[in-house]
């Protein structure tokens, strides 16, 4: 056959397997409509492996076994989606452990943060709860989650990500640990600067003291100061503390100029990040499952099977719901060797139809999935 006839051939099976699809699709409405009377589940794990087993068994060779194999997978991935659907429309919604709320209640409140007075935690808790609010602090990020958990705090606020340096992963790795529920986020504009005893020049300098991010962010600045020692330390504000502490012209600190003036701290440098457009994300999270109204971020977590296409087939259901995706982090999971845990965040609200039909697939086709927050 020449290319013209190919091309024939190969629309006509194109229409023959188009009706079938379409055929096949009335049919998954009749099933849907059982699982709906019945209560039965969308996703029936081995039903699907002996499916897609017989279909391999059906064609010949191992690369169209292979393609058959992937072909039916995502068949059945659409099945399971508008069957999805249908139970939504009918009112079949998953029961949630969240409240929605108007507003945060915030009046009276008692506010956990990481690192000292003039931290960048303790600026995102200022930002978001103002002064009023009862601040406090502790040294590490896990007693914050701690002292929310148990409730000695209403709420708590941790550093997520950095627009320069990237997810702060520990803290994503603690959402996990503790049962805590994100409710809010505050962006801090990071405007790094070189801190120095009241004494001090710019010449001076020996040491530099800060967290390890911070010492990362301004990594052009501190290629410019020849023999001159990095030390990291657990926070910005503890590094100014420090400096404060040494009591030694030679020691500065990399923290915020509000930092400087809370220990006293002469300005040696002003504005030495690398980035004019440098943030950080903090989370702002509760003991208490609710979410406002108006919240417009979902973030889940899930792990999902060591198989080829399992985070395909997962992310396609955001994809089918037209539920954007802002972003995915993975982090390894503890004692199982090259098994992943995700991390999304989802642009809409719990009480949108289309996310609850969404996460309904990923709970249903991933391991362990958990709403970590809608704010």
């Amino acid at each position: 056959m020449d290319l013209q006839e190919c091309r024939r051939r190969l629309d006509d099976i194109d229409g023959q397997l188009t009706a079938l699809f379409e055929e096949r699709m009335k049919i998954c409405q009749n099933v849907a409509d059982y699982k709906i009377k019945v209560g039965k589940p969308v996703y029936d794990g081995e039903r699907e492996r002996q499916k897609l087993e017989a279909v391999r068994s059906m064609v010949h060779g191992e690369y169209n076994q292979t393609a058959i194999e992937e072909l039916f997978s995502q068949i059945m991935t659409i099945s399971r989606r508008f069957q999805y659907q249908k139970m939504a429309e009918s009112g079949i919604v998953e029961s949630s452990e969240y409240t929605q709320v108007d507003a945060l209640p915030t009046k009276g409140a008692r506010i956990v943060y990481q690192g000292v007075e003039g931290a960048y935690g303790h600026a995102a808790a200022l930002q978001y709860f103002g002064q009023e609010a009862t601040l406090y602090h502790v040294s590490t990020f896990e007693e914050a989650m701690k002292e929310v958990q148990e409730k000695r705090a209403d709420y708590g606020v941790l550093p997520i990500e950095n627009s320069s340096a990237g997810a702060v992963i520990d803290n994503y790795d603690l959402q996990i640990q503790y049962s805590n529920y994100i409710v809010a986020e505050a962006f801090v504009p990071v405007r790094h600067a070189l801190l120095g005893r009241p004494e001090a020049e710019l010449s001076d300098i020996r040491t530099i003291y800060s967290h390890p991010q911070a010492l990362m962010q301004c990594s052009r600045f501190l290629k410019q100061q020849e023999g001159v020692r990095q030390v990291s330390l657990e926070n910005t504000a503890v590094a100014a503390k420090k400096v404060v502490e040494e009591a030694d012209r030679s020691c500065a600190a990399i923290a915020s100029q509000i930092a400087g003036q809370i220990y006293g701290l002469k300005v040696l440098q002003p504005e030495i990040q690398d980035s004019e457009n440098n943030t950080t994300r903090f989370i702002i999270f509760s003991s208490r499952p609710t979410y406002c109204k108006n919240a417009d971020k979902v973030s889940i977590t899930f792990e999902l099977p060591h198989r080829s296409g399992t985070l395909y087939n997962i992310l396609g259901h955001f994809i089918f719901n037209g539920v954007n995706m802002r972003m995915i982090e993975s982090r390894p999971i503890a004692g199982r060797s090259w098994e992943y845990r995700f991390f999304v965040d989802l642009e809409g609200n719990l009480a949108d139809a289309a996310v609850q039909n969404a996460l309904k697939g990923v709970a249903a086709e991933g391991k362990n999935m958990r709403v970590l927050g809608n704010y």
